[in-house]
């Protein structure tokens, strides 16, 4: 991985993340291969250098146009439920500040990835191949539309609060796929899996409340 410019990964940034590693599987992710994935990562190179003292901290942050990078606890959380198997191709609604993307590569995944803010993709798509991810695929557009042309998909993760499962994006998905989605009002929602069954049906499960930015429809300027 090469860090960006004026970026390095040192030897406190590689400490700090190992507690945070440490601190998340305390909270009960189990999961070897996304634990491996978020020590390899590091974090602060999403941040600006102004705020990259809580790079570590396991809260969300903002990162602008409203959104924020997510909760290590919750990056960790939906990338164990998602299941990824090497070379699985995975689609992500909401990359932000990409950080996700690179963990679900991390994890062996051939990541494609959407955002409706210009500006927050703009950004992520200079900086993925800087950091050495030039095979993640990012693109600017409207989540729930999805990336039919490159369907199907193993797996679907959705990165905000969507108050339905998406049927396009259910389209998208390969029977015996996995969706994992926050679903509900926009206040708090229910991590949801969506199994899709070979009838083109599905099955689902609850995991727990969270909180997220709303999904929207279109691009944003």
């Amino acid at each position: 991985m090469i860090p960006p410019p004026k970026m390095t990964d040192s030897f406190r940034h590689k400490g700090l993340r190992k507690q945070l590693v440490e601190t998340i599987r305390k909270k009960g992710i189990t999961d070897l291969q996304v634990l491996q994935a978020m020590e390899k990562v590091p974090r602060h190179f999403f941040f600006d250098s102004s705020f990259l003292e809580y790079a570590y901290e396991d809260k969300p942050f903002p990162i602008g146009a409203g959104q924020t990078i997510s909760q290590p606890y919750t990056v960790a959380f939906q990338s164990m439920l998602l299941d990824v198997k090497r070379g699985d191709r995975v689609l992500e609604i909401g990359t932000g500040s990409g950080y996700q993307a690179c963990i679900l590569y991390e994890m062996g995944a051939k990541v494609f990835t959407i955002e409706r803010h210009k500006g927050l993709y703009t950004k992520t798509n200079q900086l993925l191949p800087t950091l050495g991810y030039h095979s993640v695929k990012t693109f600017f557009g409207d989540g729930y539309k999805g990336l039919p042309a490159f369907a199907p998909f193993d797996r679907i993760l959705i990165t905000a609060a969507a108050p339905t499962i998406p049927d396009l994006l259910i389209n998208q998905l390969k029977p015996g796929g996995i969706l994992v989605i926050p679903l509900g009002p926009d206040d708090i929602q229910t991590m949801t899996v969506v199994v899709k069954e070979a009838d083109g049906g599905y099955i689902k499960s609850e995991h727990g409340a969270f909180r997220f930015v709303p999904m929207l429809k279109d691009r944003a300027k």
